[in-house]
């Protein structure tokens, strides 16, 4: 599977058949009359993993693409250049939903199909939708065999195609679940779709009871970020399953451990690994050398070797400081993030950033050390503080800004239900989840793409800084959704933005109850040549020179090296005097 694919499971053993018969029996009962659908590229492979998947689900097969073309008696590149592509789009947009209202089949669709919103609403009703991603080269080989693609008639089909994969891409994450197209026998991708729908549909002892998945793709090192309500209960089935036997050292907070460590002990013994706790205070002051020091002594006195597991059990700052001790003990041991706070789940969870503050910044002591495994149980987040739940907020709609204006327009529509739980949590969990997993697959190392995750982060880490890491004051959350609506401020000034996208940028934070201004902070007292060089210390920082985020448009952020001081500090001053 890819790094952004996503599934939904009824039960994290799903493909176990029922009692009355073949797993493919159960999947096919399961499925109560949907339709698979394959979208996604041409040269996806669409047609060949259909046909396949096809028979072995025992379904009817059909490529929407032939059905077209045998009703118009035309090729698809005589109806282009007949009659041009909208013509041709509001035909496949009526034969797609014809196909998904004559019963249930695997549809392959053509690699515009899902990009209207409308064929994608009735996939939602009558099907489940599964992007086939392939990786570019083999795509092109693909694409290269055949002559008639009307979209790569251009001068330069390699370019085009890239740039049909960039615009389109957003649209497909948007699938339920996505699967690793890879250049190779098409059984291998048959065998992993019927898997993910396996987990997603097929019945738990919990009939209700749904989770997401995400794979972070790493090579060897590739993990999974499951989603859902219950997993602290289920994690001992599923660390066990990666390191059978093994000595757990949870490292957690007291807030946490008076919460829900009873519940994750109970589930890790039951699956026979020994445990051991080390309980930190609260709070970002634990992001410390002392605090590092004294939890490393700690893991070493509970005898955690290299194939032991480290857990990572709190929110932001519990999953930084124990990665790190992680990284460091032994030269490396495995670690499980088992994130406990919104902003955790969707952020610092995933991707292997560890780490400690420094009294010259934050994070700047630390390593890139992955985890095994990512359990984000949806259900802990109803025990948190609504101030806690809306700082993660932050994080959430910071993916829709930077590339995915689609989500960010959802997030306006429905950010009170993913306050609320639910279908809409899950989902804004899981997108976010997707969104990142697929720029640390492209960018580990943040060395390009995945500095674009920092957006907010210059100015709302110098802000933290300055307010000395004081959670009364400033959280982590609180602060980026400032530094967000800043960058989307100053790049309006520089006359990048639209001042309509800024203002409504700063509208959603504020109607979530986020600040915005810098002036919201209390008691702050920094004028804008002190906030300028707590920026400094920002970890993108080359040779001396300042690195920003900034933004064309909602989800259209991009790195900016060029900003001069003087423009960054006129800035601060026109903040700083607007309240």
């Amino acid at each position: 599977m890819t790094d952004a694919a996503i599934s939904q499971t009824g039960d994290l053993d799903a493909g176990a058949p029922t009692p009355d018969g073949s797993p493919i029996d159960a999947l096919i009962g399961a499925l109560a009359g949907r339709s698979v659908v394959l979208v996604g590229m041409m040269g996806a492979g669409k047609t060949s993993v259909g046909r396949r998947l096809a028979q072995r689900l025992g379904l009817p097969f059909v490529d929407a693409d032939e059905e077209i073309e045998a009703g118009a008696r035309l090729t698809i590149p005589e109806i282009f250049e007949r009659f041009g592509e909208p013509y041709f789009r509001d035909g496949e947009r009526r034969v797609i939903a014809r196909l998904l209202a004559d019963g249930p089949k695997v549809l392959a669709t053509g690699g515009g199909a899902f990009l209207s919103a409308e064929t994608r609403e009735r996939i939602a009703e009558r099907g489940v939708s599964i992007w086939l991603k392939p990786e570019f080269e083999a795509m092109l080989r693909r694409v290269r065999k055949r002559s008639n693609r009307p979209l790569l008639r251009t001068a330069d089909p390699e370019a085009t195609l890239r740039k049909l994969l960039e615009e389109r891409s957003p649209t497909y994450a948007l699938a339920d679940l996505t699967i690793e197209s890879r250049d190779g026998p098409h059984d291998w991708v048959v065998e992993e779709v019927i898997a993910s729908l396996q987990r997603r549909f097929v019945a738990s002892s919990s009939a209700n009871a749904t989770s997401r998945e995400v794979v972070v793709a790493l090579g060897t090192r590739s993990y999974r970020i499951v989603i859902g309500p219950g997993l602290i209960e289920a994690a001992g089935a599923q660390v066990a399953a990666l390191a059978p036997g093994a000595r757990c050292a949870i490292v957690t907070d007291a807030t946490v451990a008076g919460l829900h460590l009873e519940a994750l002990q109970r589930s890790l013994e039951a699956a026979g690994l020994k445990t051991a706790v080390v309980i930190c205070p609260p709070g970002e002051v634990t992001k410390s050398y002392a605090e590092f020091a004294r939890v490393s002594d700690a893991l070493l006195e509970a005898r955690v070797e290299r194939r032991d597991v480290v857990v990572a059990f709190g929110g932001g700052v519990i999953g930084d400081l124990a990665g790190f001790c992680a990284a460091s003990l032994r030269r490396g041991v495995r670690f499980v993030q088992i994130p406990t706070t919104l902003l955790a789940q969707v952020d610092s969870s995933v991707g292997g950033k560890t780490g400690i503050n420094a009294p010259a910044g934050k994070n700047l002591v630390g390593a890139f050390h992955q985890p095994a495994l990512v359990l984000a149980d949806s259900g802990v987040l109803d025990t948190l503080p609504e101030r806690e739940f809306r700082a993660g907020y932050a994080e959430v709609a910071k993916y829709g800004l930077i590339d995915n204006a689609e989500f960010f327009t959802w997030l306006e529509a429905n950010w009170r239900d993913v306050f609320a739980g639910g279908p809409a949590r899950l989902k804004a969990i899981a997108t976010s989840c997707a969104a990142k997993a697929r720029v640390v697959a492209a960018d580990e190392m943040e060395q390009g793409e995945r500095a674009l995750l920092n957006l907010g982060h210059t100015f709302g880490h110098a802000l933290e800084r300055l307010t000395h890491y004081d959670g009364e004051r400033l959280v982590h959350g609180e602060g980026v959704a400032i530094g967000m609506a800043c960058a989307f401020r100053f790049s309006r000034d520089l006359g990048l933005c639209p001042e309509a996208d800024a203002a409504r940028v700063e509208r959603h934070l504020e109607a979530v109850g986020l600040p915005t201004r810098i002036g919201a902070l209390r008691g702050l007292n920094a004028d804008a040549k002190a906030i300028l060089e707590a920026m400094r210390q920002d970890k993108k920082v080359e040779r001396g020179r300042l690195t920003f985020i900034l933004a064309r448009a909602i989800g259209a952020s991009f790195i900016a090296k060029d900003i001069e001081e003087s423009q960054a500090l006129a800035f601060l001053e026109r903040e700083l005097a607007a309240g």
